[in-house]
């Protein structure tokens, strides 16, 4: 498989932190600029095959989230809240206009975030196998002895060493092609130049305390009660053969609390914007050219 290359990036300084970002294509006036959100281990990196294409027609942004990728990973509590400033003020500060939020895993729940308490600052969301409960799946509170052990078990495994020593094992280049081979439904879309971008901001400083830090996170508002506050076009694209997620059984969830979307289900696993590139950039490409027109 051809490989391509990375987009060589810039910093931005955001709450006295380094945030890392890539920009290509041109402003486009008859059209929004694409903001791109990777999801939990990976950067912008991850986007580098939907860059590569879609610059011809959009101003494209992507951005590595506070704690991933070549962004600063300080010491300090993680959360759904803090990416959604994070992201709202790069649009106010970098982009300048309201942009097309386009997320995976994780990133698209922090994209939800923005869309539901920013709306003034976007376009129209693009989910790539959201992140983030609904209400209705949310774990019945569990009696005291469960959560005393639940606790516990947390706990330990957070600790200092044995958080470190997990760490230490998933970032190993074997755990994460292992991984990935759960994760893709292609396997020949994963090669060394995919597991080296996910393994390599494990060497920066911080990086296993961020690991840690993010399973501390309190859980975030459930994905219902953004979507009611939501009131921007939103695509879904789903790999439906994504092992960590029922994919039709979310997909009715958001058509009950937001009927008015687009999806499309796509044969790929949990990243479908790295499995099947040429699929999804075509329905990104023809979904925000025609958001003009609706």
């Amino acid at each position: 498989m051809h490989a391509t290359p990375a987009f060589a990036g810039q910093y931005w300084q955001w709450q006295d932190h380094a945030i890392h970002y890539v920009q290509a294509g041109a402003p486009q006036p008859d059209r929004p600029p694409l903001l791109l959100v990777h999801g939990f281990g990976a950067s912008t990196d991850h986007w580098r095959k939907n860059i590569a294409a879609l610059q011809t027609d959009f101003e494209v942004w992507a951005i590595d989230l506070l704690g991933f990728g070549r962004s600063a990973k300080p010491d300090r509590a993680y959360s759904g809240a803090l990416w959604r400033e994070q992201l709202h003020d790069f649009i106010q500060a970098k982009i300048g206009r309201p942009a097309v939020l386009a997320g995976n895993s994780l990133g698209g729940y922090a994209c939800l975030c923005v869309a539901a308490a920013h709306p003034e600052t976007v376009a129209g969301v693009i989910l790539l196998n959201s992140a983030g409960p609904f209400t209705d799946t949310l774990s019945p509170p569990a009696s005291p002895v469960r959560r005393f052990v639940a606790k516990m078990t947390q706990a330990l495994l957070l600790s200092p060493l044995p958080s470190w020593l997990l760490f230490q094992y998933v970032r190993q280049r074997s755990m994460i092609r292992r991984t990935l081979a759960k994760v893709y439904v292609d396997q020949t879309a994963i090669t060394p130049q995919l597991v080296e971008e996910i393994r390599r901001p494990a060497d920066d400083p911080g990086a296993a305390a961020v690991f840690a830090a993010v399973f501390k996170s309190p859980q975030g508002d459930p994905v219902d009660t953004l979507l009611a506050q939501m009131k921007t076009p939103l695509l879904l694209l789903w790999g439906e053969g994504d092992p960590w997620m029922d994919t039709r059984q979310r997909h009715a969830a958001f058509i009950k609390h937001y009927p008015a979307l687009e999806a499309h289900f796509l044969a790929a696993g949990h990243c479908p914007h790295d499995e099947v590139p040429e699929q999804v950039n075509s329905l990104m490409r023809d979904w925000v050219l025609g958001l003009g027109s609706t």
